[in-house]
């Protein structure tokens, strides 16, 4: 298994946010998160990164226990995120933001960014723009673009189509399954749960920091529970499907 999450706890102050999460992404797979706001995705991709510490569990990675481990020695180790809300650096052009994500790794970076390019030809195209004059859609794309840079093993996507108008959304789908057919491993947290399950071969369902559901991705399209609470349009506040507990702080006091 490339990447195992074993009942781990994470706490923001004295609110718990993961309460015993436990996981697993085996190589050459896409498996997706889903869950409504506050559910704890959010904190999970943050915590596999090294950005969350561990309050108790574990965390391996590629065979190696990373709980303790610097979150840029994880990117080292081959684990790379787009994070929610993008987080490009705006003031720096296309390419230099793509260069940023290999920061960490020397050589020539030309193969790298020639298939990032291929991948995403308006980056090309926008290679000497500034990243934040870039529409949402164009920003997305840079910042997988970015994470793909470092070579990751794993790549964990957090909200990719945030925002987005329904083509780009297609869009951005398509490119992430061209993704890992290209034989990179894929860890999605995505609130447009129809696309996720689509595209993904396992899922798993959060709910105020518990996994409550898991299955392959198609019987989970079929679930009657899943899809009367997040198949069914926006997915704001779903009625529960095992949880006892508000959602609204499990990734932190204002956000997923």
């Amino acid at each position: 298994m490339l990447l195992e999450i074993n009942d781990i706890h994470v706490h923001y102050g004295k609110i718990a946010a993961l309460k015993g999460i436990s996981l697993e992404v085996d190589e050459g797979e896409i498996v997706t998160l889903i869950g409504a706001n506050g559910a704890g995705k959010t904190t999970t991709l943050k915590t596999i990164s090294g950005l969350r510490p561990l309050s108790a569990g574990r965390i391996t990675f590629d065979g190696k226990d990373i709980s303790r481990l610097a979150g840029h020695k994880r990117v080292l180790a081959g684990i790379g995120q787009s994070p929610e809300g993008r987080g490009i650096f705006p003031g720096m052009s296309v390419a230099d933001n793509l260069h940023m994500g290999a920061y960490a790794r020397k050589g020539d970076l030309s193969k790298e960014l020639a298939e990032v390019y291929e991948l995403f030809p308006r980056l090309a195209e926008r290679k000497g723009q500034a990243g934040g004059t870039m529409s949402g859609g164009e920003q997305q794309m840079l910042a997988i673009g970015r994470a793909l840079m470092a070579k990751p093993k794993v790549l964990l996507l957090d909200e990719p189509s945030m925002g987005l108008a329904p083509m780009l959304v297609q869009q951005i789908f398509s490119i992430i399954e061209k993704i890992n057919e290209r034989g990179t491993t894929v860890l999605l947290v995505e609130q447009n749960a129809q696309q996720a399950l689509q595209i993904a071969h396992r899922a798993y369902v959060i709910e105020t920091g518990r996994i409550v559901k898991s299955a392959a991705a198609v019987d989970l399209l079929d679930d009657p529970e899943v899809r009367a609470a997040y198949l069914g349009g926006d997915l704001g506040e779903p009625e529960s499907i095992a949880a006892d507990e508000p959602a609204a702080t499990a990734d932190g006091p204002a956000k997923d």
